[in-house]
């Protein structure tokens, strides 16, 4: 099964990040080093990104066959995408076990969820 593993920035986990001395970042960008290493090597590891902040994409509408690209950030929340994994388990809990990794996980900012496979809807 195919688990994306959401991770999530708000304003007060990039302040605790923005105070860390340049050591600590290290440390934390090392978490995510081991991590990606650790998955690769149990073959679960599909992909992961870091995302550039929600200010720099483009959110896009298609109206009356117009193509409209907007600026973001898109969201109301207070919470924004910083991230990712696409996880290949034999199930929930052990995705869960992988996310538990993530240091965003210690202040309740990572969700796993499972994919859908929409193509039995198919012909």
């Amino acid at each position: 099964m195919k688990f994306l593993v959401l991770i999530y920035r708000n304003a007060a986990s990039q302040a605790v990040w923005e105070s860390l001395a340049d050591d600590e970042k290290r440390q934390g960008l090392n978490a995510y080093e081991a991590l990606d290493r650790d998955l690769a090597e149990s073959g679960e590891l599909v992909t992961s990104a870091s995302l550039a902040p929600p200010e720099t994409g483009k959110r896009v509408l298609v109206s009356d066959g117009q193509v409209v690209a907007g600026d973001g950030p898109f969201a109301e929340v207070k919470e924004q995408l910083a991230g990712f994994y696409v996880l290949d388990c034999a199930s929930l809990e052990r995705a869960v076990e992988w996310a538990a990794r993530i240091p965003e996980a210690g202040l309740g900012l990572v969700e796993v969820r499972p994919t859908q496979d929409l193509s039995v809807f198919l012909p």
